[in-house]
C-alpha cells in the first residue's frame, strides 16, 4: 500500500489510521532518511493508540516505553531508535526479543540497520522524500515475510 502525504497533517492522519488497526504483538519497522517523518509518524501513531505521553525519539536510550494512563485498553508502545546501534550485540543487550515477541506494539526507527533481527510478518514502512513540496512524502507500507 502506498500513501502520499503533502503535509505533516496528512502524515498524522495516516499514522492515526494505521494505529486504529494495530494490535498487541505488531512490530512496525520504519525506514527513511533523516527528516523523512519517522518520529512525527510515531508521535501520531501513539496518539492514535490513545497514549498521552509526550513521544520523543529514544536516540540515546535506544527504547522508550509508553503506556496509557487513561485506561488499560491500549497495549504498551515500545519505541526503538536504533540509529546509534553499532552491532547486533548491542541489540542483544537491550533484550529486544522480549519486546519484539511480547504483548506490546513495537515501532523501530532506522529499522534497516537491524534487518536481520526483524520478526516474521513485521510491517515495514518506508518514508521517501517527494518532490512536490518540502513536506511531500511517499509512505510505502508492506508486510515483511521471512
Amino acid at each position: 500500500m502506498i500513501f502520499e502525504s503533502f503535509s505533516t497533517e496528512d502524515t498524522k492522519k495516516i499514522a492515526i489510521e494505521m494505529a486504529s488497526t494495530a494490535k498487541a504483538g505488531d512490530v512496525y519497522c520504519l525506514i527513511g532518511d533523516l527528516g523523512a517523518g519517522k518520529t512525527a509518524f510515531t508521535k501520531s501513531f501513539a496518539y492514535g493508540l490513545g497514549l498521552i505521553d509526550i513521544v520523543t525519539s529514544p536516540t540515546f536510550s535506544i527504547v522508550n516505553e509508553y503506556s496509557s494512563s487513561l485506561n488499560n485498553l491500549s497495549p504498551t508502545l515500545y519505541h526503538f531508535d536504533v540509529y546509534r546501534i553499532k552491532d547486533i550485540q548491542e541489540m542483544e543487550d537491550t533484550g529486544y526479543e522480549d519486546y519484539f515477541y511480547g504483548n506490546g506494539i513495537v515501532i523501530i526507527e532506522w529499522a534497516d540497520l537491524i534487518k536481520d533481527l526483524w520478526p516474521p510478518n513485521c510491517i515495514v514502512i518506508i518514508f521517501s522524500l517527494g518532490d512536490k513540496n518540502e513536506y511531500h512524502r511517499i509512505i510505502e507500507v508492506r508486510r515483511h515475510a521471512k
